[in-house]
């Protein structure tokens, strides 16, 4: 059992001193409750997630809002200006809100147990933010459908043989594929963009080309998300082409926080320090240093070709990435359709 005696949160500036059973009892004291602003694609894209934390953790409830990153970051954005925030942990893809929102003085300073382990460039110093998890977006072909001679490289996709067997998240529409079509034209030249937007059907979200591939409709998906040992097993249905050439991809550590206005600090404590758990981290990539990256792949941040230190500074240059986002769009056309994860409002998880 739990001694009811107190104990202090950290360290003075250090990391988490509680254990995971600690901060799990502060956090059924407090009321038993978590609300996420997550970046994603699905309204139950995080559900594994949910599921995951609240078995380990039975009676503290999460609440898990999925949109779009360039939609929840506005969503909190309004929220603070009209002091009705609803989240207490944000975990983005809008990397570059994080020092903004910190220098707003939105941000609680805290490290979880494990912090000192984090790669130096998925972390705040001061703790008002730190990377999770590890995302990688690249491209992908299904074995099957591809036939006797697999594409060698994402050049490849402006062939016209390749022509209706593409789908490709709009890079307009998402900056991190923004980002990764940005480094295939520096590679390839706008020529290999005009080809391959002639081959591909575009799609909102950005797994959507991934789930086109793996369920047969499309023999590659590009311009989303990857697992770094897709194609690994020799038994595998889809390929990754990700680090396994030397095509550009982009790798980067989703970054999460908690709300200085947070409601439920407690359980938001407990959520960022189960997530950096070596339970949790083990199996992919992760952002610790002291976890080994999957059988026969390097620390994704070993990868000059992952990008992980560009992505962050295209992801600041926000003027820079609206030039090249309509530059993309005069190649693609504009973006079609509704939201994946829906219209969500303004306080969603409320």
């Amino acid at each position: 059992m739990i001694s009811g005696a107190a104990v202090p949160d950290s360290k003075a500036g250090g990391e988490e001193t509680k254990t995971l059973d600690q901060l799990y009892a502060a956090a059924k004291a407090e009321g038993g409750k978590l609300v996420v602003y997550a970046g994603g694609d699905w309204v139950n894209q995080q559900d594994a997630t949910k599921t995951a934390f609240e078995k380990r953790f039975p009676g503290v409830k999460v609440t898990m809002v999925v949109d779009y990153s360039k939609y929840q970051d506005a969503r909190l954005d309004n929220q603070l200006a009209t002091d009705t925030v609803v989240p207490d942990v944000v975990q983005l893809q809008t990397l570059q809100d994080f020092p903004r929102w910190k220098d707003q003085g939105a941000l609680m300073d805290y490290k979880p147990a494990g912090f000192g382990k984090v790669y130096d460039a998925f972390k705040d110093k001061d703790g008002a933010w730190v990377a999770t998890g590890v995302l990688a977006f690249g491209a992908a072909y299904n074995k099957s459908l591809v036939g006797a001679n697999p594409p060698k490289s994402v050049k490849d996709f402006a062939d016209p043989k390749w022509k209706g067997k593409i789908a490709s998240a709009y890079p307009n529409d998402d900056d991190a594929t923004l980002y990764l079509y940005s480094l295939y034209v520096k590679k390839f030249g706008w020529n290999w963009l005009a080809g391959t937007a002639k081959n591909t059907e575009f799609l909102r979200g950005s797994d959507s080309a991934g789930n086109q591939m793996t369920a047969g409709k499309k023999a590659i998906g590009l311009g989303g998300w990857v697992t770094p040992d897709a194609g690994a097993d020799p038994k595998a249905k889809t390929v990754g082409m990700l680090p396994r050439t030397d095509d550009p991809f982009v790798a980067w550590g989703q970054r999460e926080a908690i709300l200085k206005k947070a409601k439920h600090p407690a359980a938001a404590k407990l959520f960022l320090n189960w997530q950096l758990s070596k339970e949790v981290q083990s199996g992919g990539w992760s952002v610790r240093t002291d976890v080994a990256a999957p059988s026969g792949l390097k620390q994704v941040w070993e990868y000059k070709n992952a990008n992980v230190d560009g992505f962050p500074k295209f992801m600041g240059d926000r003027e820079a990435a609206e030039r090249l986002r309509q530059q993309m769009t005069v190649y693609i056309g504009e973006v079609k359709g509704n939201p994946t994860p829906g219209y969500l409002g303004t306080h969603p998880g409320k």
